[in-house]
């Protein structure tokens, strides 16, 4: 699992990614009561917006932590957008994409790297 700057994770398996919020991400957004995930066949680049998600407090877009074409957005989001609350980093995902440059990955976080800047902010 990689991680962005912007509490965005990755998981890839060969080359689709697995794109969802981190579960600081989710906590500090308090309860979810609407998300938006993108269609499949959107292409997007790393660092634009690719979904959005309304909770509570706030409504904060979804950036791609790595460029491709989405193959499937999480349309169960839709109508259990709570499941970003309780599975933030795995049934809460938002879109897995077809990497279009794997080298990305390059730039993200690790675990490690990632709980080391949680303790900066």
């Amino acid at each position: 699992m990689r991680f962005t700057k912007d509490h965005e994770w990755v998981i890839v398996e060969g080359d689709v990614a697995t794109v969802g919020i981190t579960a600081y991400a989710a906590e500090q957004l308090g309860d979810v009561v609407f998300v938006e995930t993108p269609e499949a066949g959107k292409v997007v680049k790393q660092g634009e917006g690719l979904a959005v998600v309304e909770s509570v407090k706030a409504a904060s877009d979804v950036y791609a932590p790595v460029s491709g074409e989405v193959i499937e957005g999480n349309g169960e989001l839709a109508g259990a957008p709570e499941t970003v609350n309780a599975l933030p980093e795995s049934g809460g995902w938002f879109a897995k994409i077809k990497l279009a440059n794997p080298a990305e990955l390059d730039a993200l976080m690790d675990r490690d790297a990632y709980e080391a800047f949680l303790g900066t902010l």
